[in-house]
This record gives C-alpha cells, sequence and structure tokens, in this order.
C-alpha cells in the first residue's frame, strides 16, 4: 500500500516520456516557407505533448495528496518526485521550444540550413528546471511559499503553446507563436523565473491560519484565468502564468511589509 504514491509518481515520469514520443514523432507539411523553396514541418502529435504534460501535471498534485492521505510519504517518493519533473515538465517542454524555434526558423530565408547550436537555447528549461528541483530539494522552508517559480508551472505555460498553434484563430498569436526571437525570449525567461530567488506562493494548502492571507490572492488568480479563457482561449494560459508571478511577487510585499519578516 506503500508504493500506491509511487505509482502516481511513475506515471507522471511514463506521461512525460510519452510527451517527448509525440513532440518526436514524423511531421506533416504545413506550408511552404514565403519563398516557397522548402515544405515546412512540425510534429503531428505534438498537441497530444501537450494533453500528456496536462495530465503529468494532474497526476503530480495527486500523488502528493495520495502519499499525505496515506501517511506513506518516504524520502524515496521525494526523489522520484523530481527526478519525473525533469522529464515532465523540463525535459518535454524543452523539446516542444526545440521544435517551434525549428519550426520559425525555417519560415525564414535559408532557415533550413540554420545551424543545430542556435536551438540549443531550448535545453536551457531542462536545465534550469533540473537545478531548480535540486536547490528546493536541499531547502526546508518552502512549504507555503517557493523561492523560484516551480518546473510544473513552466511545463504547463510552454504546453500551452502547441494549443494555441492548434487551435487559435487570433492572427497575432499565430505570428507571435513562430517567431524566432519569441522562443528565445521564453527559453531565457523560463530558465531565469525558475532560477531566481523569486517568492512564488505554493498553490496549495497544508492547513492552519498562516494559510489564510493568501486565499484572496489565489481566488483572484482563479478569477483572472477563468476570464481569459473565456476571451482568449488557450492563450489564458499564458495570461494566468504571468498573473501567477506578480500576485505572488505582490503578496510577498504586503505580507512583508504587514509581518515585518523575510
Amino acid at each position: 500500500m506503500k508504493q500506491i504514491p509511487n505509482i502516481f509518481t511513475l506515471l507522471n515520469l511514463l506521461l512525460g516520456c510519452l510527451a517527448i514520443v509525440c513532440i518526436l514523432q514524423p511531421g506533416i507539411i504545413i506550408t511552404t516557407n514565403e519563398y516557397g523553396e522548402h515544405p515546412v514541418f512540425l510534429p503531428e502529435n505534438i498537441v497530444w505533448a501537450s494533453c500528456c504534460i496536462g495530465a503529468a501535471a494532474v497526476v503530480d498534485f495527486l500523488d502528493g495528496w495520495v502519499a499525505r492521505w496515506m501517511k506513506a510519504t518516504s524520502e524515496i517518493g521525494a526523489q522520484l518526485d523530481s527526478l519525473s519533473d525533469v522529464v515532465s515538465f523540463g525535459v518535454a517542454p524543452g523539446m516542444i521550444v526545440y521544435q517551434f524555434l525549428r519550426y520559425a526558423y525555417a519560415m525564414l530565408p535559408n532557415g533550413l540550413d540554420v545551424a543545430e547550436y542556435f536551438l540549443l537555447p531550448a535545453f536551457l528549461i531542462p536545465i534550469a528546471g533540473a537545478y531548480r528541483l535540486a536547490r528546493f530539494n536541499v531547502t526546508v522552508n518552502q512549504k507555503d511559499s517557493f523561492t523560484g517559480v516551480p518546473i510544473p508551472a513552466v511545463g504547463i505555460w510552454i504546453a500551452s503553446f502547441p494549443l494555441i498553434n492548434q487551435f487559435t484563430t487570433s492572427a497575432w498569436q499565430f505570428t507571435l507563436i513562430h517567431t524566432v526571437s519569441f522562443w528565445y525570449f521564453i527559453s531565457i525567461l523560463s530558465a531565469w523565473l525558475m532560477v531566481s530567488k523569486l517568492p512564488m506562493l505554493a498553490l496549495k494548502f497544508s492547513g492552519g491560519n498562516t494559510q489564510q492571507p493568501k486565499i484572496p490572492y489565489l481566488l483572484a488568480l482563479a478569477v483572472i484565468s477563468i476570464i481569459s479563457a473565456w476571451l482568449m482561449g488557450w492563450m489564458a494560459v499564458s495570461v494566468g502564468f504571468i498573473a501567477y508571478v506578480l500576485l505572488s511577487l505582490l503578496y510577498k510585499k504586503l505580507n512583508h511589509d504587514v509581518s515585518g519578516t523575510d
């Protein structure tokens, strides 16, 4: 019975592996570039990778809940959780960025001949994510808040872009995610947010009165996410991600001013 939470954790890892498989599937022709020189490819199952990462996020939440409910928390479970998160929310999202960056280059003159090292910034995401998790594992005071944006939040954010590509009817959204500079920005910003020491709200409750001050901020995040989903479709994930970062910083500032603590 004590292994049940670990089974959930390993399911998270399995879903991350399946996401990578989907990202690496043979491509289909999307269009030709503006010069009509070459077909441009994007993996046909990359949307399913987003679904796998989303499912991994649900399982990642459940394994901790199940472990606490069954009183089966363990050190090996904590290590398995981090190892699984590196794959599902680090490597797989990094591969998504890699493929979209390759696609964005392919739309440029001679873009299909771009050197491989121009695509390497995509892997800042799993590198920074691994560092973020290692730092979390050796820090004992990250229950109500985190230092740096959690890797699952970044993974879910990046997983939303294939869905935008597939379903958006907005020209500016479509153009944005097919721009080379956009993916460099995403790679650098994601990596910096994870390794930074910015205080981030924990999106869970462990009980006690100390949890109450953050409730209005979490409700505000929920409202912003719902309204933006209604107005902007899958771009709402980006809006919610930005709102999460800003609300966390606001919470820390106001809570610090009131309590006088760090």
